[in-house]
C-alpha cells in the first residue's frame, strides 16, 4: 500500500523511488553499483535529517495529523503488558473515540485513558476522527475515579481535533463534561502523567490534560483552535493557516518555553510513524522515571503542586488602556 506523502517530504520519496529503481537494476543487470547504492542511502538520510529538524509549525501539525502516526493503542501495545479494556460510561454509552483500562507497566499497575482515532477511512468512522462525545468524556472520568479507588497511576494519552462538537454532544453536556474533568482531575490523589502523542485539539484535549507531569512527542501540537479555524477567524482566509500556526504558538518547543509541559519527547527523523518502535522505547522511559519520582511525593503535597502548576501557568499584564 502507497504511503501518504506530505508536500514538504515529496523530494525525500523521489531519492527514495530512485533507490529503489537502483536496486531494482542492480538485481536485474547483476552489476555492482553497491557504492551507488551507499551514496544515495546516505543522502536520503542526510535529507530527512535536514527536512525535519527545520518543519515551520504548519508542518509540524501536518506530521502530528498524518494518517500513519502511532495511536494510543499502538503505544498500549508497544509499552505495556496485560491491558485490560474498560467500556462505558455508565450513563449512555460506550464512546469508541476514547480508549482505555488496566494495564502493567514494568511491575508497576496503572490506569490508561487515551483518545483514539482509526487507522483507515472505517475505522475513523467507528472511533468519529478522535473526537471524544460528552460520553467519552464522561467513561475517562469513571476510570480516573477507579484509578484513585485503586490508588493507581493514571497515564493520559492526548490525540484529538477535539472533542466532538455536533448538537447531540451539546445537548449531552459537552462543555460539563469537559469542565467536570479538569475539576476532578486537578483534584485526584494519585500520579497523573499527560502526553500528547499527536493532536491537541482545545478542550478535547483540555479533558485529558490535567496532570503532575505533562509532556509532548517532539511533532505533536497543543492549541485551543486549529490554525484552519484560526485563519477563517481572524483573516477570513483560509490560505493564512500557515501564519495561523506560527501565531498560535501551539509546538512543543514553544509550550515548553511557556512552562505549558514539562518536556518534549524526541521522534527520529522522519516522525515517530517512521519509527514508532524507537519512539515508544524513549516514551516507556519518560513514564517509567516520572512516576518513580512522583509515587514518593505524599497526596497532599501531590496535590499542592498540581494546583500551583495550575495558577501560575500563563501570564497577564495590567495597565490603563491607551
Amino acid at each position: 500500500m502507497a504511503r501518504f506523502i506530505l508536500e514538504f517530504e515529496k523530494p525525500l520519496f523521489e531519492l527514495k523511488n530512485k533507490l529503489e529503481a537502483l536496486k531494482r537494476t542492480a538485481s536485474s543487470a547483476k552489476i555492482d553499483i553497491t557504492q551507488e547504492i551507499a551514496d544515495l542511502e546516505e543522502q536520503i538520510k542526510r535529507l530527512r535529517q535536514r527536512i525535519y529538524s527545520r518543519l515551520s509549525p504548519w508542518e509540524k501539525v501536518q506530521v502530528a495529523r498524518h494518517p500513519d502516526r502511532p495511536k494510543t493503542l499502538d503505544y498500549i501495545n508497544l509499552i505495556f503488558t496485560d491491558f485490560i479494556e474498560l467500556h462505558g460510561d455508565r450513563l449512555f454509552r460506550d464512546d469508541h473515540s476514547v480508549i482505555g483500562g488496566l494495564a502493567y507497566l514494568n511491575h508497576q499497575r496503572v490506569m490508561i485513558v487515551g483518545h483514539q482515532k482509526g487507522k483507515n477511512a472505517r475505522e475513523n468512522v467507528v472511533r468519529n476522527f478522535g473526537m471524544s462525545h460528552p460520553e467519552g468524556n464522561r467513561k475517562a472520568l469513571r476510570m480516573m475515579k477507579l484509578a484513585e479507588k485503586f490508588f493507581l497511576p493514571l497515564i493520559c494519552f492526548i490525540d484529538t481535533p477535539g472533542a466532538y462538537p455536533g448538537i447531540g454532544a451539546e445537548e449531552r453536556g459537552q462543555g460539563l463534561a469537559i469542565a467536570n474533568n479538569l475539576m476532578e482531575m486537578s483534584a485526584l490523589e494519585v500520579p497523573v502523567v499527560v502526553v500528547n502523542i499527536g493532536e491537541g485539539g482545545s478542550g478535547g484535549a483540555l479533558a485529558f490534560g490535567v496532570g503532575d507531569r505533562i509532556f509532548m512527542l517532539e511533532n505533536a501540537y497543543y492549541s485551543v483552535i486549529s490554525p484552519e479555524g484560526c485563519a477563517s477567524i481572524l483573516w477570513r482566509d483560509e490560505g493564512k493557516t500557515a501564519e495561523a500556526a506560527e501565531a498560535l504558538k501551539l509546538t512543543a518547543q514553544d509550550l515548553l518555553k511557556m512552562g505549558v509541559v514539562h518536556g518534549v519527547i524526541k521522534e527520529p527523523p522522519g516522525g515517530a510513524h517512521d519509527d514508532p518502535h524507537s519512539v515508544a522505547v524513549e516514551l516507556k522511559k519518560v513514564l517509567v522515571s516520572s512516576l518513580s519520582e512522583l509515587k514518593r511525593i505524599p497526596p497532599t503535597e501531590l496535590l499542592e503542586s498540581r494546583y500551583l502548576r495550575l495558577r501560575n501557568t500563563g501570564s497577564f499584564i495590567e495597565g490603563e488602556n491607551s
